[in-house]
């Protein structure tokens, strides 16, 4: 299983499964630990005019991680029938080829390009880029039924399924969250854990993505600000 986050019993609330969208415009800042040490700083720029949006998310490295410089990553496509539809997805780092992701709904082609090489595989079910996944969410809020999403970094695609574990109040730099917490299935004993916790006071945006190796370290990507431009 491909760990999409690093460059990273179903208890249902009343308001999951409704049809949702975040703020047409939006900046979220995030602060990455690793075992609550500092690791990186992360600035989400999204927006959408309800047919079409555009994903652009920076992350600049802390401490001792600073000089390995920085990294762009980039999702645009559409918006319809309360799903998000990626088409283009890149991700661009220093001293790297960039990797990149092409999806052409229409031929349910998508094309990969990575360490120079470019290959064209079917579009699969549920299909995501790293980015957009997180965003997905915004637009088919998870209810009772498990959420399975199929997410490619622009090297390869790798298979979630998502529980949505209730309703959970928590406590972030930015400030106390109620938020909607999704658990995802682990599908052997070599899996991450994953849980992303969702904010409904601010259109379903994440706040909070915690990952868990099987070596009990935590990368933990917690909201410190969200604005408008």
């Amino acid at each position: 299983m491909r760990n999409w986050f690093i460059p990273i019993a179903i208890s249902v609330w009343s308001c999951a499964g409704a049809q949702a969208a975040p703020p047409a415009r939006a900046e979220i800042d995030y602060d990455v630990l690793r075992n609550g040490s500092a690791m990186a700083e992360v600035a989400d720029r999204f927006e959408h005019d309800g047919k079409t949006y555009r994903l652009v998310e920076e992350w600049h490295g802390k401490g001792l991680l600073a000089f390995l410089g920085g990294i762009t990553r980039t999702s645009s496509g559409t918006l319809g029938s309360g799903a998000m539809r990626p088409l283009k997805f890149s991700d661009v780092r220093t001293g790297r080829d960039p990797v990149r992701a092409t999806f052409d709904w229409a031929d349910r082609s998508l094309k990969l390009e990575s360490n120079g090489e470019t290959r064209t595989q079917p579009i699969p079910a549920h299909a995501q880029d790293k980015l957009s996944m997180l965003y997905a969410f915004a637009f088919d809020v998870p209810g009772a039924r498990p959420v399975a999403v199929n997410a490619t970094d622009g090297k390869g695609v790798s298979h979630y399924v998502f529980d949505a574990a209730g309703r959970q109040r928590i406590e972030t730099p930015a400030g106390q969250f109620e938020a909607l917490r999704l658990v995802k299935r682990k599908e052997g004993p070599d899996d991450h854990g994953t849980e992303i916790w969702l904010a409904p006071d601010h259109g379903y945006v994440p706040i909070r993505i915690l990952i868990t190796d099987k070596d009990g370290t935590r990368i933990d990507q917690v909201v410190t600000r969200i604005g408008a431009p």
